[in-house]
């Protein structure tokens, strides 16, 4: 928008999956045949192309013909060593090249037209690779990605001085920095609302120290986390450390690898850096890149290391009030707060969003440890319903002994007003409670899974919950199997969601009847 109106013609080819309702007004061309060359005589232009060749999707997609060989791929510490992944790996090598193959393909575009040195050119990934521990989860091998920049010599005075050409740059840049870098190569002051740091262009900033990752609801999966790097070191804060890692997720299950590796955490085959992303989480990890690159090796308990672990910590807090970062509300409470409006705007109004209250009760659920129990139960009788929300989730965190603590606050709180602090006190009392309260707490649970009497927010927290439960929901799933799988939703987006958790309850009621119980109980 900010380039239209400064004269550019601006196309996108042809991904438009943005968080975030699209205005009419963005593009001059959005679609498959969207091209800079369309655009009038002399006019500067702003183009993207998409290419899906190295897409999560691709790296399984049979049949292949294997260009890489699987027997020399480099294969992390945390995957098993066995020939799916050998064979993953290398098929995402082979979509690597092609991605690079159609990134050469617009470089002649360009210089066919005679404007190769006439454009400054972007080349980028939009996060690592698509197995298992990389899409989807902020440690570096999910967040890590490449980027080359190319500046023609003609417009050398927006080069920083960290530019060389043909050389590469330890500076910290971050997705968040494109916007205002863009806008700051054409001549255009960044706005201050904008998140990010020009890296690039008249209005260039200083180099940051810090870039910043976060994880929320990957699909039909929630979780969260929040991470931070110098560049060396990297520190993740799980909120919700009761969530295992490798939370079943269809799409992410379709990969060989997944499919393979969680096999053999079933079947006892790991080594302890393999089995990790099959368990619980610690509230805190850090991990130093330049010794332990496949981060397996989690320093967070490390006397030596406590300086750099309150340094980062004390970054990623800093950055979450600096952006009073609305994900610490649940995510159908995003939508509810800010009414039609911007959750943008809502996150700014204090009485919408009473930030620190919130933010300082999810560091104290998350945290673990028995001395915060008592104020947990307390707070599960504030006004704010988030407050009681994460008051909730830190009892569930603190499994028997925080249920046993706050026992009455979370039968109580079964009858809440806000329908994710009952799921988080229901799958509570269903995982840990005695037989009197867990039948209740299961009815709870499943009638906040039924789509169409909730919204479908209320649907997704409650089916993740049910499933959290393990066997001790095990009678209700044959009834989640028969739930409806369509509703009303915010966006198409969503609808895929609650179908793929009934189904999964489906296939958890086949287990059930025919699996020991260990094994479903490690699934889950």
């Amino acid at each position: 928008q900010f380039l239209r109106e400064a004269g550019y013609y601006c196309t996108n080819n042809s991904k438009t999956d943005y968080n975030l309702t699209q205005p009419a007004t963005v593009w001059d061309a959005s679609s498959r045949t969207a091209h800079w060359r369309n655009r009038a005589a002399g006019q500067p232009f702003f183009a993207v192309f998409n290419s899906g060749r190295s897409h999560e999707s691709k790296i399984r997609a049979r049949p292949h013909k294997q260009v890489h060989d699987p027997a020399k791929v480099r294969v992390p510490a945390y995957h098993p060593d066995t020939p799916e992944v050998r064979r993953d790996w290398a098929q995402y090598y082979d979509c690597i090249t092609e991605a690079d193959a159609d990134a050469g393909k617009r470089l002649a575009e360009l210089e066919d037209a005679g404007l190769a040195e006439e454009t400054i050119v972007f080349y980028y990934a939009d996060h690592g690779s698509g197995m298992p521990r990389s899409k989807r989860w902020p440690y570096n091998s999910g967040l890590h990605v490449p980027l080359v920049v190319y500046i023609p010599e003609k417009f050398r005075t927006l080069r920083p001085d960290d530019y060389l050409p043909g050389g590469t740059t330890d500076r910290l840049v971050s997705f968040v920095d494109l916007a205002p870098t863009l806008l700051s190569l054409a001549g255009i002051e960044p706005p201050g609302w904008m998140q990010g740091y020009a890296f690039l262009g008249k209005y260039a900033a200083k180099q940051q120290p810090y870039i910043y990752g976060f994880r929320g609801r990957m699909d039909e999966r929630i979780d969260m986390l929040r991470s931070v790097t110098d560049g060396r070191y990297v520190y993740i804060r799980n909120y919700m450390p009761h969530r295992i890692y490798g939370q079943y997720l269809a799409y992410m299950f379709r990969t060989p690898t997944t499919q393979v590796w969680h096999k053999l955490h079933v079947d006892d085959r790991l080594d302890s850096s393999q089995d990790a992303f099959w368990n619980t989480k610690p509230a805190e990890e850090l991990y130093d890149l330049t010794n332990d690159p496949d981060e397996i090796h989690n320093l967070a308990e490390s006397a030596d290391h406590r300086q750099i672990l309150a340094r980062l910590r004390q970054a990623q807090q800093d950055h979450a009030r600096r952006i009073r970062d609305v994900g610490f509300l649940p995510e159908g409470e995003i939508h509810a707060r800010s009414a039609g409006a911007a959750p943008y705007d809502m996150a700014r109004d204090g009485a919408s969003y009473p930030f620190e209250q919130i933010f300082a009760t999810a560091e104290l659920a998350s945290a673990g440890g028995s001395e915060a129990t008592a104020l947990l139960v307390e707070a599960l009788a504030d006004d704010d319903s988030a407050v009681r929300y994460w008051a909730a989730t830190g009892l569930l965190i603190r499994g028997s002994e925080g249920i046993a603590a706050g026992h009455d606050a979370l039968v109580a709180a079964l009858e809440d007003e806000s329908p994710v602090v009952r799921i988080v006190a229901a799958e509570a009392l269903c995982r840990y409670g005695d037989e009197a309260v867990r039948e209740p707490a299961l009815e709870a649970l499943v009638s906040h899974c039924h789509w169409g009497q909730n919204d479908v927010f209320t649907a997704i927290a409650a089916l993740n919950a049910i499933d959290a439960c393990g066997q001790r929901a095990a009678d209700a799933m044959p009834r989640i199997a028969q739930l409806p799988a369509e509703d009303q939703a915010p966006h198409n987006r969503y609808r895929s969601y609650v179908p793929r958790l009934i189904e999964l309850a489906k296939q958890r009621t086949v287990q059930n009847e025919s699996t020991p119980a260990r094994a479903t109980e490690q699934r889950n």
